[in-house]
């Protein structure tokens, strides 16, 4: 005769392992520290920084010629 298993149980530890295993990937996703996040922030801020000094004015800004 085999092993008596508790289905309820076996569910339960099925379940918990699934959640651990979408929290580790959630984890690398979605880890960054705060220097990497701030690092991002910068190198955004020096690139709109960038694009904006580059713009030219539109024919509307500049008004009747």
């Amino acid at each position: 005769m085999g092993e008596v298993v508790n289905l309820n149980r076996m569910r339960k530890a099925r379940a918990k392992a699934e959640a651990a295993t979408q929290a580790a990937a959630n984890r690398v996703r979605h880890g960054r520290t705060a220097v990497e996040k701030e690092n991002d922030r910068r190198a955004e801020a020096r690139r709109q920084a960038l694009l904006e000094g580059a713009r030219r004015t539109s024919p509307e800004e500049e008004g009747p010629a």
